[in-house]
């Protein structure tokens, strides 16, 4: 199973920044790699059935990823490189290790595979080349398992928020929870007012951003206590403007990394 972890540069990377896991449908209408048919629902390469085929799908495979691996981590393993979308593929509801990444053109594949058998971490990476159906299946299970993020996209629907506060509600709590899907606009005051009838810490939000300054649409918040935050969760697949945000619990030490991330 495919699950939500997963980065998108939206719009092909280029008109409005880095986006975590919810540009994929824009992406798709707007790179050339890339068509939805308005008579069908699934993926359809552009130009197909017609006279112009498009360059190999910019897409590769990476296997062996450290189990705390996050978009962010590659990112900078593929510094340099233009990354389009990273999609992290989970199993049983676990990270399994796996990656999509999709780049801005064919010429940036052949660099990234230049970086296979390299180190994330303590673990090497392997870099191999995969099918665009792989990746469209990769999304696909995305999309059936956790509904398209877009409220705009006429997909899947969001799952139920209490089936999935059911799901959630037997993992461990702390008192932080990391919340997912966030405008990327979004100010601390936004967070407070989302949580008015819970009792937060207001100074110990923390808004991600990239090591370049930009939003990845996360925070991180800390409550008065770990019965406070589980309690909030109520809030699961709630809105904030026109995205419904994610909440899911975390650890002070997992907050500690995304502040440092961002101020690298």
């Amino acid at each position: 199973m495919y699950g939500p972890r997963g980065a998108m540069l939206g719009s092909g990377g280029v008109s409005d920044g880095y986006e975590v896991g919810s540009k994929r449908q824009r992406m798709m209408e707007s790179n050339p790699y890339f068509a939805v048919s308005s008579g069908s629902s699934g993926f359809q390469p552009y130009g197909y059935g017609g006279g112009f085929q498009p360059p190999p799908f910019p897409v590769i495979r990476l296997r062996g990823l450290p189990f705390n691996c996050t978009d962010i981590d590659i990112f900078k393993f593929f510094a340099g490189l233009d990354i389009v979308d990273v999609l992290l593929v989970n199993k049983n509801g676990r990270f399994s290790g796996e990656a999509f990444v999709v780049f801005a053109g064919p010429m940036q594949v052949e660099f990234a595979l230049q970086r296979d058998r390299q180190n994330m971490g303590r673990r090497y990476v392997e870099v191999f080349r995969c099918k665009r159906q792989d990746y469209y299946a990769a999304v696909a299970g995305e999309v059936n398992y956790e509904g398209i993020y877009d409220n705009d996209y006429h997909g899947s629907p969001p799952p139920a928020r209490s089936k999935r506060f059911s799901e959630k509600d037997q993992l461990e709590y702390t008192e932080i929870l990391k919340m997912r899907g966030l405008p990327f606009s979004v100010k601390k005051s936004e967070i407070v007012e989302f949580f008015r009838d819970f009792k937060l810490i207001e100074e110990r939000i923390h808004i991600a951003c990239r090591p370049d300054g930009k939003a990845t649409g996360e925070a991180y918040v800390e409550f008065a206590s770990t019965e406070e935050a589980k309690s909030a969760m109520c809030k699961d697949k709630m809105t904030i403007g026109s995205r419904y945000v994610e909440l899911f619990p975390s650890t002070p030490d997992e907050a500690r990394r995304a502040e440092s991330r961002s101020r690298q």
